[in-house]
């Protein structure tokens, strides 16, 4: 079967609607694009129809897809949702890009500043100690979708100067370039959730009124090599209405 690892034991019509799951969420599946026939995905997967039609079905539940009378099945446009710095990491490494469907980024800045409190401690660094900030925000066609900061312990400027320029990065992203030029690649990451009434700081960076009372998402990550040494913490601010759904398969 195409695309699906060795080691999946979930039963093929969930292994199918995940491969599609991903190639939609990735962007490769544009909203419009059409996915293969029942026959033909049953055909591909060496599955029954029943099976295909079962991994379709879920796709349309979880409202990915929708039936065209006459046309076929086509991807649907997705919900206003919010990516999580450790998403846009597995985006970049299966397509080369963090951005999400319809999604772009601007405002890249960087540079080496003194580390706030809550970053020295994410870093086990003393506050007011260099670190490189970058930033940049994330839209699409419905507006902000979050503003994105990544802070890096400053050692890694002396071998990669360019993370602490206010541009955008080429050949991929900070993790991907750290990784390439030290050897250093992320082998485990903590991800949290949190939700909070956005500070004046906060809506600055959303580009929102200062007097807006609103709730926003806050998602941290932290990026960490074998020996558990940081490579990156990320802090993604969520715009007011932007929501988080994930989907996992129940297995029997």
């Amino acid at each position: 079967m195409p695309g699906q690892p060795r080691a999946d034991n979930r039963p093929p019509y969930a292994r199918i609607a995940s491969h599609y799951r991903d190639l939609i969420s990735s962007g490769e599946l544009a909203p419009g694009a059409l996915l293969p026939s029942i026959r033909a995905m049953a055909d591909e997967w060496n599955v029954s129809t029943a099976t295909a039609d079962r991994a379709m079905k879920l796709l349309r539940e979880e409202r990915r897809v929708q039936g065209i009378p006459g046309v076929g099945t086509e991807v649907m446009a997705q919900p206003i949702s919010l990516t999580s710095g450790s998403e846009r990491h597995d985006r970049s490494s299966k397509t080369q890009s963090s951005w999400g469907v319809g999604e772009k980024s601007s405002g890249h800045t960087a540079g080496i500043v003194p580390a706030p409190d809550d970053v020295a401690h994410a870093l086990a660094i003393a506050p007011g100690d260099d670190v490189i900030r970058r930033s940049r925000v994330y839209r699409d066609t419905h507006g902000i979708v979050s503003h994105s900061t990544s802070w890096i312990p400053a050692e890694f400027a002396r071998v990669l100067p360019e993370l602490a320029r206010s541009e955008r990065l080429k050949g991929g992203l900070s993790l991907d370039l750290i990784a390439e030029a030290t050897g250093r690649q992320v082998d485990h990451r903590v991800d949290e959730e949190t939700a909070r009434i956005a500070t004046k700081e906060d809506l600055e960076l959303l580009e929102l009124d200062t007097e807006t009372v609103a709730a926003i998402l806050v998602l941290t990550a932290r990026f960490l090599d074998v020996d558990g040494q940081l490579l990156e913490y990320g802090v993604d601010l969520g715009a007011p209405g932007r929501t988080r759904r994930t989907t996992s398969e129940v297995l029997r």
